[in-house]
């Protein structure tokens, strides 16, 4: 190749590591490179070609499959006439374009040619601003489209968050990124994998202007940069990841750098941090290279690995975290090795590995303690002036009222009505399909009325069949080709088996696309007939033909089955979701196994897993587990999976995590299918400072055989002190506008009342909302009352019916003045955590719990000290047990 100028700065050596990208990529995809590589042929200016060989070296490999070189196209020009356009185009670094202005993907999200689109709404508003102010005004922007909403685990794209109004942080930042971008503005999604302190994980943004990166909350604005809810929380990080695309070379800390992309540690810009050495030897205490070190921490009742390196020459991995427990785990050739270290203790961990002889599993039982980092204050920001304060204020509440006015356009009770009386269904029903589609009802009520006439309720349950999400992103189109591909073949099954595992287009958490049309003529008529008779040798063709190959990890499994199938390669989830896919477009009930998540099809009367070559494939060498909790003892908890217990599976040294239902607390009623191996539960408690009292439970499950598991909790009760108190005067006017003190508005004695002030619209209190609407139950087993309060951030916001809807009957919601906040809330560490503010009560009006700002688990505390000033108490739960 002769060396050429680069319109971006560039080096040769650069410019050909890109070239060899594309190369590798049109291998991959074979027979169809032609064709996906096509746009080149295009005219193109030396600055378009280059763009888009840059995009086309570092997308996944699923991107070539999925999204069409025309919209890549498209999106080129757009972003190279938008930086011609805006003030700071040219101020902005090629190096920093490249990573952080051009890449089409921000995270999982379905690619849509939106970038023009978002300029067209952004350019006004920001022509005359400076970059920083551009920043803060793409977040009002952003807030104005959409607002905090916990959702599954498939990222949406921009364009489908704003019309669903709402979406997780994930799809906040995923947006606030993309805007960011569209309009020249170097942005990124930084994340934490896991919370060290709370079962949850966050995703925020950070923006470049003018040489420095910035971080705001997305779709969450404040009045100036670097401020957030999160800003607490992220002090007790342990890890804070940006990937790249590409090979990036900034000033950051690297995490990891491969060939594809760079993942970032920014860590330091928000928390203390210290680096630690891992060395893995074998006996001879010789360096182990290539052993994966992964660094794992207690979130969600699991041990997660927030990072997972494999060691260089000298058999070391260096990793830089915050000052918390990690439990490191060392895995070289099915060997391993592990040891729970405290960072502030620790600079140097050494780990050896047995080579020469299979490792056994432990065994019985071992308790630990997690701690997390300590609470730190940060550095205090000026107050703003009453003027910033209040128009900041007017600009949250003007976005509320244009969000607000977009939802009113949303399909109504009334229309829905209507549709299901026209079209004879069932109206429940039929509302519950268009309350989840949002702004796609329109889309879904035309579905219904074109299909329903004559397939009757078929169309109806194909919806139903979908999830939550699917119903706001996939069009008329896809939902025609799979009910009209899928019906001919009901008469084969019962209804049991036709709508879940054949009718249904989704398998995991794929993004939806026509597929069964591709499918069923992929095969000639008598290839299909074995294949329908013998679903084994679908299986076989499949393993024949496949690449194994992976760029991404996060994006595994999130392409669609048709692009899989069209290039015939990608990751093992890809290719487990094309075979569902191909089975149930052949008649073939399919699907992956509830909690091993491998690929199985239906065949006389049983589920057989498929072998398409995936390591550690079900063999069928199945036993059961059945597990066995006593009556619960003082405070210890019900079992709820992902909250406080999981179960997992060693493979190839690495314990894989079960998959049941969240918070599943039916795990009694049957014994659960598993595959024969050695296991590990692990059940924990987190304590109010965030430390968990873990336990592990080690047994093995042999074929054939149920073993009995005995779940068990460490004792959790601590002492209860006096933190403050509550005016019992305060004043609250209630929803009926009748006003009262809260004295007079707690019934019988105030003992044990949980009284939370709250920020309407904001993510902390909507996760403070949803744990009251999951506890229902146990709120009112134990009769415990609970009082919200609006208005005390002086916004006068209130909660919108469908958050009301959800709430517990013995939750009231009042206001009161901002005097009415104890002074408990009144220190810089509080007022910097921000709402909600949640206290227990005790029968004097003194504070017993205190909680502030994003806190995941504190409801559930809150009612533990609740039923312990109420005296549900009994002695506690004494327990045998090691140390790890």
């Amino acid at each position: 190749m002769s060396v050429q100028t680069s319109a971006f700065s560039l080096t040769p050596e650069e410019m050909k590591s890109i070239e060899d990208k594309l190369c590798i990529k049109k291998k991959l995809v074979q027979a169809q490179a032609d064709e996906i590589f096509s746009v080149f042929r295009e005219p193109l200016s030396v600055e378009e070609e280059w763009a888009l060989k840059f995009v086309y070296a570092y997308s996944p490999l699923q991107d070539l499959a999925d999204v069409p070189g025309s919209l890549f196209l498209s999106h080129v020009r757009s972003t190279l006439r938008m930086r011609q356009e805006v003030p700071w185009g040219q101020r902005v670094p090629d190096d920093l374009f490249l990573h952080f202005v051009l890449p089409c993907r921000v995270n999982t999200e379905n690619i849509e040619d939106c970038r023009a689109i978002f300029y067209e709404e952004l350019a006004e508003r920001v022509k005359s601003l400076s970059m920083s102010e551009a920043i803060l005004e793409t977040n009002y922007w952003c807030h104005e489209k959409a607002v905090y909403t916990g959702s599954d685990l498939r990222t949406v794209s921009p364009l489908t968050m704003i019309r669903s109004a709402r979406g997780r942080c994930g799809e906040e930042s995923t947006l606030a990124v993309t805007a960011l971008r569209s309009i020249g503005i170097p942005a990124r999604q930084v994340y934490t994998p896991r919370w060290a302190h709370c079962d949850d994980n966050h995703a925020w943004v950070e923006a470049w202007a003018d040489g420095t990166w910035h971080y705001i909350g997305a779709c969450e604005p404040e009045a100036r940069l670097n401020q957030g809810w999160f800003t607490p929380p992220a002090r007790r990080s342990m890890l804070m990841n940006t990937r790249v695309l590409g090979a990036y070379h900034g000033p950051e800390d690297v995490t990891l750098a491969t060939e594809w992309y760079t993942e970032l540690n920014l860590l330091e810009n928000y928390a203390p941090t210290k680096e630690l050495t891992v060395a893995v030897k074998d006996l001879a205490g010789a360096a182990v290279e290539g052993a994966s070190v992964r660094f794992e921490l207690y979130n969600m009742a699991e041990f997660y690995p927030i990072a997972e390196l494999l060691t260089n020459e000298d058999g070391e991995v260096v990793f830089k975290t915050g000052y918390g427990d990690l439990l490191i785990r060392a895995v070289y050739q099915g060997r391993w090795r592990e040891h729970k270290i405290t960072i502030d203790q620790t600079d140097r961990l050494e780990l050896v590995l047995d080579l020469q002889n299979q490792p056994e599993q432990e065994s019985g039982v071992i308790d630990f303690d997690m701690v997390p980092p300590p609470e730190t204050e940060g550095e205090e920001l000026p107050p703003l002036t009453g003027e910033a304060e209040s128009l900041h204020q007017q600009r949250l509440s003007e976005g509320t009222d244009i969000r607000t006015a977009f939802e009113a356009t949303f399909v109504t009770h009334k229309e829905s009505i209507d549709l299901s009386r026209e079209l004879s269904l069932p109206e429940a029903r039929v509302w519950d399909v268009m309350q989840k589609a949002r702004g796609n009802g329109q889309e879904i009520a035309a579905f219904l009325r074109e299909s329903s006439p004559e397939h009757g309720q078929w169309p109806l349950l194909l919806l139903e069949s979908l999830n939550s999400k699917d119903l706001i992103d996939t069009f008329r189109p896809v939902l025609h080709e799979h009910l009209d591909y899928s019906l001919p073949l009901r008469g084969m099954l019962p209804d049991t088996l036709f709508i879940p595992y054949l009718l249904c287009p989704r398998v995991a958490f794929e993004m939806l696309g026509p597929y069964r049309k591709q499918s069923q003529s992929a095969f000639a008529s008598d290839e299909r007939d074995a294949m329908v008779r013998e679903p084994s040798l679908l299986a076989e063709a499949l393993k024949e033909k496949f690449i194994p190959w992976e760029d991404l990890p996060n994006l595994k499994g999130k392409g669609t089955a048709a692009g899989t199938y069209r290039i015939m390669a990608g990751d093992e989830e890809s290719l487990a979701i094309l075979f569902v896919a191909l089975c149930r477009s052949l008649g073939i009930p399919s699907r992956l196994h509830p909690s091993e998540r491998k690929p199985q099809y239906w065949q006389k009367g049983s589920w057989i897993f498929a072998d398409l070559g995936i390591k550690e494939k079900g063999k069928q060498r199945m036993g059961s587990i059945r597990l066995v909790q006593n009556e619960s003892k003082g405070n210890m908890p019900e079992a709820s999976y992902y909250e406080n217990i999981s179960i997992a599976r060693l493979v190839q040294g690495k314990y894989e995590t079960l998959h049941f239902p969240f918070k599943e607390t039916k795990l009694f009623d049957e014994p659960l299918p598993a595959e024969e191996g050695a296991y590990r539960m692990t059940t924990g408690v987190r304590l109010k400072n965030g430390t968990v009292r873990a336990r592990f439970t080690y047994f093995h499950l042999n074929e054939g055989e149920e073993s009995c598991v005995a779940v068990t909790f460490r004792s959790t009760d601590e002492e209860i002190p006096v933190l403050g108190t509550v005016d019992k005067h305060t004043e609250l006017r209630w929803q009926d506008e009748n006003v009262t003190t809260l004295e007079h508005s707690v019934s019988g004695t105030a003992a044990g009342t949980l009284l939370s002030w709250i920020e309407p619209d904001r993510e902390p209190t909507m996760h403070l909302l949803k744990e009251l609407a999951d506890l229902r139950q146990e709120l009112a087993e134990r009769n415990i009352s609970v009082v919200l309060i609006t208005g005390s951030a002086g916004t006068g916001k209130s909660l919108k019916t469908e958050q009301l809807e959800i709430l517990p009957s013995q939750v009231r919601l009042g206001e009161a003045s901002p005097a009415s906040l104890p002074e408990v809330f009144r220190s810089s560490g509080a007022t910097e955590s921000g709402y909600p503010h949640l206290v227990v009560l005790d029968e004097a009006y003194q504070i017993r719990y205190v909680s502030s700002g994003y806190r995941i688990g504190a409801v559930r505390e809150a009612i533990q000290v609740s039923s312990q000033l109420a005296g549900q108490r009994s002695e506690p739960f004494q327990h045998d047990g090691g140390s790890l």
